[in-house]
C-alpha cells in the first residue's frame, strides 16, 4: 500500500502534466473563442519530435526540449495561417469539424511515419530513479515535471497581467475594434497566443512520453482528459487551469491507487462534483459567447 503522501506527490505531478498539456487550450479557447480540438495534435508532435532528436538526431534531452517548443509553436504558425484563421468568426460547429478532422489525418500521419507502436524516450541519468526527500522515496523526473510546470504557470500569469503583449491580448479579445483602431495588429496578437499555446502542448507532450506514453493515436486518448481540465478549470484561466488540473491529477490517481477497479471513473466523478459547485469553472475568466 502506498502511502498518502506518497500518492499525493504522484497525483501532483500527474496535475502539472494535464496543466503543461492544457494550458494552452485553456488560452486559445478562453481568450480566442476558438475551438481547438486539435489541441493534442500538438502535444503529439512535440512528443515525436523529442523522440526524433533524442533518439535519432543525438540531441540531449534538456537540450530538446527547447527545440520542442519553438518546433511546435512554429508547427501552429502554418496550420494558423492555412486553417484556423479563415474560421475565426465561423460557427463553432465548423471549428469542431474541422479540428476533430485535423486529429484524424494527424493520426494517419503518425502512423505512416512512425509505425503505430509505442516510442520510447530516454531520459538523463539526472532524472531517473528516486531520491530521499522527508523519508520519503520520490521520482526524480516527477520532481521535474512539478518544477516545469510552476515555472510555467508564473511565467503565464506575469505575461498576462503584467507585459504590453498580455494587455493587448486582454485588449483584443475585450474590445476588438477599438483595439485595432488604436493600431493593436489583433490578428498577429492571436496568431502569436497560439503559438505560444501550441507551443507549451508541445512542451507537456514532450516530457509526458516517459508517464502518458507515445502513440499515433495520442490525441484521440487524451483529448478528454484536456477538456476536463479547461472545463472545470474555466476557460482562459491560467490559476483555474492549474488548480483544475492539480485536483484532477490527484483525484485520478487516488482512484488508480486505492480503487484500481473503479480507479478510471474517479476522475469522472470528480469532475461532476466540481461543476456542480462551480458551474462556471473554479476560476472561469471570461464567458464563452
Amino acid at each position: 500500500m502506498h502511502s498518502f503522501l506518497g500518492v499525493l506527490f504522484d497525483g501532483i505531478a500527474y496535475g502539472m502534466l494535464l496543466f503543461l498539456v492544457s494550458v494552452g487550450l485553456s488560452v486559445t479557447l478562453g481568450m480566442m473563442n476558438f475551438i481547438n480540438l486539435a489541441h493534442g495534435v500538438f502535444a503529439m508532435a512535440g512528443g515525436y519530435l523529442l523522440v526524433t532528436l533524442t533518439g535519432k538526431a543525438g540531441i540531449g534531452f534538456l537540450a530538446a526540449l527547447p527545440i520542442v517548443f519553438v518546433g511546435t509553436a512554429a508547427f501552429s504558425f502554418v496550420v494558423e495561417r492555412l486553417l484556423y484563421r479563415p474560421l475565426y468568426r465561423a460557427p463553432h460547429l465548423k471549428q469542431v469539424l474541422l479540428t476533430v478532422g485535423i486529429i484524424f489525418v494527424a493520426v494517419a500521419a503518425a502512423t505512416y511515419g512512425w509505425g503505430p507502436q509505442q516510442q520510447p524516450v530516454v531520459v538523463p541519468e539526472a532524472f531517473s530513479g528516486q531520491v530521499p526527500v522527508f523519508g520519503l522515496e520520490l521520482s526524480r523526473y516527477r520532481l521535474l515535471l512539478i518544477g516545469v510546470g510552476l515555472a510555467v504557470a508564473l511565467a503565464l500569469v506575469f505575461g498576462l497581467e503584467r507585459t504590453r503583449f498580455g494587455a493587448r491580448i486582454r485588449a483584443s479579445v475585450d474590445r476588438q475594434s477599438t483595439a485595432e483602431a488604436l493600431g493593436i495588429h489583433v490578428g498577429r496578437v492571436f496568431q502569436l497566443t497560439l503559438a505560444i499555446g501550441c507551443g507549451l502542448a508541445g512542451l507537456g507532450g514532450a516530457l509526458g512520453v516517459n508517464v502518458l506514453g507515445l502513440d499515433p493515436y495520442f490525441p484521440l486518448k487524451t483529448l478528454v482528459y484536456f477538456l476536463l481540465v479547461v472545463v472545470v478549470g474555466g476557460a482562459g484561466s491560467v490559476p483555474g487551469t492549474l488548480l483544475a488540473a492539480l485536483l484532477l491529477g490527484v483525484a485520478d490517481t487516488a482512484g488508480k491507487y486505492y480503487l484500481p477497479e473503479a480507479g478510471a471513473f474517479i476522475i469522472y466523478a470528480a469532475m461532476v462534483l466540481l461543476l456542480l459547485l462551480f458551474p462556471s469553472g473554479l476560476l472561469g475568466r471570461r464567458r464563452l459567447a
